[in-house]
């Protein structure tokens, strides 16, 4: 086949048009810093909350005394972690959608549908925020405290979990925001790229991927006897 002929072969729906490609590099940096500060965070909070489940229970085994908190703990770095899986999930587009008709329908439908999705999880993560918002106004309105022996006031815990439903919110909103300029542009192929639902042959690459990297030999290794 000459290479006139392959210059004439028409794109694929949903592949990513050769603008798009050079752009995609300093956009998914930018994404892969935020997920990694954010799955720091993540995997910092449940660490010391490991850290401090195991003093707890070497206390009462070995020296019968508690720190009488370690459950209250487990609760606010719960909620505090959800709020962050939040916003990794939706970064990754691992959000579940029922996508059984997705892939049959035409390019521009697919496009569409995966802007209205889009939309409409910024809107219910800004609602989410709204009505945090008002929990944390009535929690400083009566200096709501924990019922728990440590008597935590409440606008600690529920500041973190509310910064969490607010990044949330900046990243569903930023995501739209996204989306919309790739629509009102045209963009078809773009915006299909970024938003479509995630398929099982991507995770299954994914995880290949990961399991690639996992098992690839580490510096200096290929020098031992």
């Amino acid at each position: 086949m000459s290479s006139a002929a392959m210059s004439e072969r028409p794109q694929q729906p949903g592949a990513a048009s050769p603008e798009e490609a050079q752009r995609a590099p300093g956009h998914a940096s930018f994404k892969t810093r935020v997920e990694t500060v954010l799955a720091t965070v993540f995997g910092a909070i449940f660490l010391g909350l490991s850290v401090i489940v195991t003093i707890e229970t070497a206390a009462r085994k070995l020296f019968n005394i508690s720190l009488q908190g370690a459950d209250e703990l487990g609760g606010y770095a719960l909620a505090v972690g959800s709020t962050i899986a939040f916003s990794l999930a939706l970064m990754g587009r691992n959000h579940i959608r029922v996508d059984v008709f997705h892939e049959k329908f035409p390019a521009r439908v697919q496009a569409l549908l995966n802007w209205i999705s889009a939309v409409s999880l910024a809107a219910l993560a800004v609602f989410i925020g709204w009505v945090a918002f008002k929990v944390i106004g009535d929690t400083m309105a009566y200096r709501s405290t924990a019922q728990t022996p440590w008597a935590t006031p409440l606008i600690i815990p529920q500041g973190v979990w509310y910064a969490g439903l607010v990044v949330f919110a900046l990243v569903a909103c930023g995501l739209a925001l996204r989306a919309t300029q790739l629509l009102l542009r045209g963009d078809i192929a773009a915006l299909n790229t970024d938003f479509h639902p995630k398929s099982a042959k991507e995770e299954l690459k994914e995880e290949l991927d990961d399991l690639a990297v996992r098992q690839a030999p580490q510096p200096g290794e290929g020098n031992k006897p």
